[in-house]
């Protein structure tokens, strides 16, 4: 069929829609007679969705961290490079190690689950320093 003929093909009346939608619809209406939305209700639910949209992203407090999975001191990313974005229950973190004389060995940053600063924790011969925020995009960026 050509593609002219395809829209030539008769339709229902838009207005009055298929015997079934009639139905629902006569149906509908003698089950919720005090449903008659008007402007001014739909102005007002529309209104109180997007006020709790707006509240719900607030709570959400996204934040993007910057990603770099290897670094050396005074050099820089050489590994992972990027930004992931904490979940509510994560935050941006950076990871020091040092070796036992305090001297910095690497660093890394990312997104961590439960995140808890903490310094000078042994791991083998190293120390491991952890920092986290969760203050402003790519806070932990300017922790470095």
């Amino acid at each position: 069929m050509p593609f002219d003929d395809f829209h030539s093909v008769p339709t229902p009346n838009s207005s009055q829609g298929s015997p079934a939608l009639q139905e629902y619809k006569k149906d509908f209406k003698a089950s919720c007679p005090n449903l008659k939305p008007s402007a001014s209700t739909m102005g007002k639910s529309l209104l109180m969705s997007l006020i709790i949209l707006s509240c719900y992203l607030t709570v959400m407090d996204i934040v993007q961290c910057r990603t770099c999975h290897l670094q050396f001191p005074g050099e820089k990313c050489h590994l992972g490079r990027g930004v992931c974005t904490a979940s509510q229950d994560e935050a941006c973190v950076v990871g020091r190690i040092f070796k036992r004389d305090g001297t910095p060995w690497l660093m890394f940053m990312d997104c961590l689950r439960n995140c808890a600063n903490v310094m000078k924790v042994r791991w083998g011969v190293y120390l491991v320093n952890f920092i986290c925020c969760r203050g402003s995009d790519l806070c932990n960026e300017k922790m470095m």
